[in-house]
């Protein structure tokens, strides 16, 4: 009887190892596909939920990555993250970076295989208030030479205003510049008169905060004076793509197809009912405005279609990079594309 039991034991904990093989395998394939057999995937953006996502956010809400197979998981991303990194690390599929964060990490040996550009216009602009400074648009050099610059040193706003001034054939050592942080007193206070910031997001809300004080809020676009430092693309890696090519397909156009319905007017509310559920700390009415101002960011007004990738401000942005010493190595930004266009 003793024998008898000390068998069964043995067979039972043989079968109890079997069964945790089995579950571990399970495990291990749901972790590649959804308990509804979808194929899992997971994407890393370059900041948080805001009006620069509608279109992520759409394609989820609405089904259209469902439709296609895909569980996507959309993360938020922020100064914490980086979609590249956790690209290489295999913490995401896919991702999005600025064409800076994209060229500097080549230019360091990284995996960066670009397959769309969200923005065809870069939304970082400088604001200002018309009301008591005075800056003149058809006279931008002589402007600049006399106004205090706000400056994000390290950040693609220096890169976009250096590039700017050696533009307007100003010294940039003999300008006004102020370094600034996240904190808008300096602005406030008119110790500092321009102030970078995102023209569809920050932007809307400055100028509403303008006009309830009774002021007018002016920009400076670099873009009207010809820089083109491109900003939001889709990324993923060669690695990723040469092993997963349909599922690239697959997201891609689901990406590119939420942007598309969540850009049309006559979507516009349906669209802010969808950012108003993540962006919980800005009321449906400036959302509105946001996801206003940022539909011809994506299409340069009608100029290009969605996920065009604009190759000659491409090459503008590297150029910018490697005369401003930002990456030690020229990198062919040809060499970086999937070629969907």
């Amino acid at each position: 009887m003793y024998k008898g039991k000390i068998h069964l034991v043995i067979v039972g904990l043989i079968l109890v190892g079997l069964f945790s093989l089995c579950g571990c395998s399970d495990q291990g394939t749901r972790s590649k596909k959804s308990t509804m057999g979808q194929r899992a995937v997971s994407y890393r953006l370059k900041w948080l939920f805001n009006a620069s996502t509608i279109g992520d956010l759409w394609a989820r809400d609405k089904g259209l990555f469902a439709a296609k197979g895909l569980d996507v998981t959309i993360k938020e991303g922020g100064a914490e993250h980086d979609a590249i990194e956790d690209i290489e690390l295999g913490r995401a599929d896919f991702g999005v970076a600025s064409a800076d964060q994209v060229i500097r990490a080549v230019s360091r040996g990284a995996d960066c295989l670009v397959i769309a550009q969200i923005f065809q216009e870069n939304p970082l602009q400088w604001i200002f208030n018309a009301s008591r400074v005075s800056f003149d648009p058809e006279r931008p050099a002589e402007s600049l030479a006399r106004l205090t610059v706000g400056i994000t040193y390290g950040g693609n706003d220096e890169a976009i205003f250096m590039a700017l001034a050696g533009r307007l054939g100003l010294d940039p050592s003999r300008l006004h510049l102020y370094a600034i942080t996240y904190d808008y007193t300096p602005f406030w206070r008119g110790e500092v008169d321009l102030w970078p910031c995102y023209r569809n997001t920050q932007g809307i809300t400055l100028t509403e905060k303008m006009d309830r004080l009774g002021e007018k809020a002016g920009f400076l676009d670099p873009g009207r004076y010809g820089i083109r430092f491109v900003a939001n693309s889709l990324i993923t890696s060669r690695k990723f793509q040469k092993r997963h090519g349909q599922m690239v397909k697959l997201f891609r156009q689901c990406i590119l197809e939420g942007w598309q319905q969540a850009i049309r007017p006559e979507n516009l509310d349906e669209a802010v009912d969808i950012l108003s559920r993540y962006e919980k700390g800005l009321s449906k009415r400036i959302l509105m405005k946001q996801i206003k101002a940022t539909s011809p960011l994506i299409t340069a007004h009608g100029q290009h279609k969605v996920g065009f990738i604009d190759q000659e401000a491409w090459g503008q942005t590297e150029e910018i990079m490697f005369k401003q010493g930002l990456i030690k190595k020229r990198v062919d930004v040809k060499k970086l594309f999937l070629g969907m266009n």
